[in-house]
């Protein structure tokens, strides 16, 4: 399924998200000589309806286009297929951010795909790997690590203030090149929000501009740990108000607005509009279920039961099914 090219064709450079799909035969790692030779890797498009890093990609390589580049650049544009219509995934595919080395999922066409690239990259030697995303629900822009070392806690201060350390989901992109360079996530906040080209852009600038990582140190940054995703199961339906007839579960609209935040326990997280049972699910980074934890339900309704910090909490539906309605985090304290 993989294409590989040495340049980024013509058509590239002003084209929509939406006609890469008729430019390219598919999914294309393209590599990009630069002054230094050791490449930035950056992959976008991993979920088709998250634009930010293609955006970004294009103001930088058309800033560079005729005085060169001054770092080489491998660049992975992943789901063209699902961007042509504005989704994460089709549904007949799987998820592309979660079917990299170290995934459980099956075996696919595509898992293969993204096992082919990493042994590419793995061979290239990246001076670091960036993932560029976006989210649905109301967060700040931030960035996530998997590895606690001053490469990435160095790399993730130059982007954001605050940042997240996770292991969990496995068989994403982040994770599988962890194991032999920094490698970094980028949540640019919302696609429609052009902030987040902007600062995904200055930020990749800046790294194309660095020669070395690890000592400049990681300043203030504020860095949280996830240790929860929350999830509806696909027996219960969801109702976007609670005059919805026939829905099992509403969820407090007014958590989109907590992500980063730490909600006071007791706090509503969702209203019960049916009496089935196990209508959310809160699952540790070992995959263990821990619903109790964290939710009660005594008095009919889902409520959070200890203090915890919210991250990437939405209410949209089609987002919920393909991924989940929010992370639960805590603090880390890093020297």
């Amino acid at each position: 399924m993989l294409n590989e090219m040495q340049h980024f064709p013509d058509e590239l450079y002003d084209a929509e998200v939406t006609e890469l799909v008729d430019i390219l035969d598919g999914p294309t790692l393209f590599h990009l000589e630069g002054n230094e030779k050791k490449p930035l890797f950056i992959s976008t498009l991993l979920h088709g309806n998250e634009t930010t890093g293609f955006l970004a990609m294009q103001r930088i390589l058309k800033k560079y286009r005729d005085v060169g580049l001054p770092r080489s650049i491998s660049l992975f544009l992943g789901n063209i297929e699902a961007a042509s219509v504005n989704q994460r995934h089709l549904d007949s595919q799987d998820d592309y951010n979660r079917i990299w080395p170290g995934t459980r999922h099956a075996d696919s066409p595509e898992k293969d795909m993204m096992q082919t690239v990493t042994n590419i990259m793995e061979r290239r030697k990246p001076f670091a790997s960036i993932d560029i995303h976006n989210n649905t629900g109301k967060n700040p822009h931030y960035a996530c690590i998997n590895i606690l070392n001053p490469h990435g806690l160095e790399l993730a201060s130059k982007f954001s203030d605050i940042a997240v350390y996770f292991t969990s989901p496995k068989g994403v992109q982040s994770l599988a090149f962890s194991d032999f360079c920094p490698s970094l996530v980028l949540e640019c906040g919302q696609s429609a929000d052009l902030s987040g080209v902007d600062h995904a852009a200055s930020f990749i600038d800046t790294v194309l501009h660095m020669d070395a990582l690890g000592k400049a140190g990681h300043g203030d940054l504020k860095l949280y740990h996830t240790i929860a995703r929350v999830t509806v199961p696909v027996t219960i339906s969801m109702a976007d108000s609670e005059q919805d007839p026939g829905s099992d579960i509403l969820l407090n609209k007014e958590l989109e607005d907590m992500n980063f935040r730490q909600p006071e326990v007791g706090t509503l997280f969702a209203r019960k509009l049916s009496d089935k049972a196990g209508m959310l699910t809160v699952t540790s980074e070992s995959n263990e279920d821990i619903t109790d934890e964290y939710l009660d339900d005594s008095d009919g309704d889902y409520r959070i039961r200890r203090p915890v910090t919210l991250s990437m909490f939405t209410t949209n539906q089609r987002a919920i099914r393909q991924d989940c309605v929010c992370y639960f985090m805590e603090e880390l304290r890093i020297g």
